[in-house]
């Protein structure tokens, strides 16, 4: 990048005409500028989000030594003989103006136009400025055949000075290497997993034994390494966590939306939120344009947000999409059952906030939200541990907000903490499940963005009509579906190790009630049984194999079935039902009525599909996993 930069008493400008295609769509009127700094900027080919930090502080640190605050960066083609693509050039430019943390503007991009400028007469007042990047990646962008594309913040990250700390609700902020976690020792197998960045698995965790015999997902031989086939039990789990979720993000307010799944790599915006977003993505290239998948809904929502036109009556305006699918190329040796996926199911919901204070206020919402979801999927406080991470600058102004979501977690957590900001945010939470194996995943997660609503030329107006960029928040209210459903068969898998029954919640069972005919004369019974119990949105099935009762028996508690119900002469003459009630361990009498009350007391406020295999189990096929 090639700045040429100027002190001026002032700088007047008008755009006269469009110079190429992709030129930013204004209304052309002259400005004029006093007691400015003038950066007119050449970005070239290879430039980078790097380089744009790097020429910013540059520039801010010479602007201090002159006393000036305002600052006008001016597209300026004709330093350079090397320029890189309009896209990439505007989206740096973009980035830059996001950074300056002064009164700063841009001159329109890509249009030619007439300037008059007055310099100042002072020594500093004329600087020129080569910015380069400190470290030259040998790997170009980041294209290699086996991991897909990578952005430069993915490749950067490791290189990130991180300082760990713990934090505990009476705002004592240890250092990590001095805690005592004798109390807590799911947050040191956190501590030391984040801090090690090690995410290569050793073995198969218990989950992946549990979703083959439980017919809920399996590995696709044909399909790239990441990619799982759900099988009809899966998708019935599957479909109504995607229900629940989207449901509570609609009660919060969330507008559901729905956007592409692959985008133009050169479309503007995009290549420069690759290199703010640690992700490796797919490539498709097609009829001469180099497509990628997505590998999250935010760019799909910000560049439909840029087209609406939003008051700041409307903010927070909160978009929201569950998409299915996601797609990150992630490392093969990361990729383990449904914990780490290349193509993956997530709940995203985008807030746009007024300033950070409207967006602190929202946070601790969505804090809120996040973990009711969680409570009700089946996953607790003892079953994650919370990480945080800030700029320092972030956590000086705002220690008391994050001291009040620590409170509220009433244990400790892991804090990252960064001298200066790396990302696109000021702030991340996430809940992460440890499991058994020492591994942690991240499940609910929301960030503070200072960075994309310029960068996708977000705007809202305010009371006097005056346009400014939001404020930004990124959160997913449960994590990727398929990693819940992880959590709880790792759940189920430490229930099994320490002697208690698995079991999924009841309204997230495949099969929630078994009827069981003694003999062949009782099937018309059981299915006007089954005809009743699934008029109350009950899930029920028959088991009228041809095979011992015992048999029969044994692999409903097998199969995790909750409630078992075996009908005989006896059962039909008499007026209640005898239930065997897996979870219980026992045989109990119940009313039809109270039977049905018993399931609904455990399913109230939950979503509800209907059984997605045949009724009669003797109708199905084996699934051989």
């Amino acid at each position: 990048m090639r700045i040429l930069q100027l002190h001026c008493d002032s700088i007047e400008y008008s755009p006269t005409k469009k110079e190429i295609k992709s030129a930013e769509d204004i209304t052309p009127e002259p400005k004029r500028l006093e007691e400015v700094v003038v950066a007119f900027v050449a970005i070239e080919a290879g430039d980078d989000s790097e380089v744009a930090t790097k020429a910013i502080a540059e520039i801010k640190s010479s602007m201090s030594k002159i006393g000036c605050n305002k600052l006008l960066l001016y597209p300026y083609a004709h330093l350079s003989s090397n320029l890189a693509s309009p896209s990439v050039a505007l989206n740096l430019l973009l980035e830059m103006e996001s950074k300056a943390d002064c009164e700063v503007s841009h001159a329109p991009f890509g249009w030619t136009k007439s300037y008059n400028v007055k310099v100042k007469g002072h020594p500093l007042a004329e600087s020129s400025k080569v910015i380069t990047k400190e470290d030259h990646d040998h790997e170009g962008h980041g294209h290699d055949h086996d991991e897909g594309q990578t952005s430069t913040a993915l490749k950067s990250e490791s290189k990130i000075q991180s300082f760990w700390h713990i934090l505990t609700p009476d705002g004592t902020l240890h250092d990590v290497g001095t805690f005592n976690f004798s109390k807590h020792k799911k947050l040191e197998v956190l501590a030391k997993y984040e801090s090690a960045k090690k995410r290569a698995v050793d073995a198969p965790p218990p989950h992946v034994k549990l979703m083959k015999k439980m017919a809920i997902a399996d590995y696709e031989p044909a399909s790239d390494s990441g990619n799982m086939r759900f099988y009809p039990n899966g998708r019935l789990i599957k479909s109504l966590l995607e229900r629940f979720v989207t449901d509570e993000v609609k009660n919060y307010g969330g507008l559901e939306v729905e956007t592409p799944i692959m985008y133009d790599s050169h479309h503007p915006s995009m290549e420069s939120y690759f290199n703010r977003f640690p992700a490796r993505q797919y490539n498709i290239n097609t009829e001469g344009k180099q497509l990628f998948l997505r590998f999250a809904a935010c760019f799909g929502q910000f560049l439909m947000a840029n087209d609406f036109q939003i008051s700041y009556k409307n903010l927070p305006m909160k978009l929201y999409e569950l998409t299915r699918y996601s797609f990150r190329r992630e490392q093969s040796g990361e990729l383990v059952g449904l914990r780490r996926l290349r193509a993956f199911t997530m709940p995203d919901c985008h807030a746009f906030c007024q300033d950070i204070p409207q967006a602190i206020t929202e946070i601790k919402l969505r804090y809120d939200l996040s973990r009711s979801v969680l409570r009700e999927i089946g996953i607790t406080e003892s079953d994650y541990e919370m990480a945080i991470r800030f700029t320092e600058d972030f956590y000086n102004e705002h220690r008391e907000i994050i001291l009040e979501l620590v409170k509220k977690m009433n244990k400790p957590v892991l804090v990252e903490m960064w001298k200066e900001r790396f990302f696109y945010f000021v702030l991340k939470w996430e809940f992460n499940y440890v499991d058994d194996m020492g591994k942690a995943s991240a499940l609910s997660t929301d960030q503070i963005d200072v960075e994309n609503g310029a960068r996708y030329g977000i705007k809202f107006f305010d009371e006097n009509n005056v346009p400014h960029h939001p404020i930004i928040l990124h959160n997913s209210p449960s994590g990727a579906i398929e990693r819940v459903i992880y959590a709880l068969l790792e759940k189920a898998a430490l229930d099994q190790k320490e002697g208690r029954k698995a079991q999924f919640p009841l309204w997230l069972a495949p099969t929630q009630v078994r009827i069981i005919p003694l003999k062949d004369e009782h099937l018309k019974f059981c299915d006007d049984l089954a005809d009743k119990l699934s008029s109350h949105d009950i899930r029920v099935d028959i088991d009228d194999r041809n095979e011992t009762i015992g048999k029969r028996i044994r692999e409903s508690e097998t199969e995790w079935i909750r409630y078992s119900i075996v009908i005989g002469d006896k059962e039909i003459s008499q007026p209640n039902l005898s239930i065997r009630d897996r979870q219980l361990g026992s045989v109990k009498e119940l009313t039809f009525e109270e039977f049905v009350q018993e399931i609904k007391s455990q399913t109230v406020d939950k979503p509800f599909t209907k059984i997605n295999l045949a009724r009669h189990v003797s109708k199905r096929p084996q699934i051989m996993v």
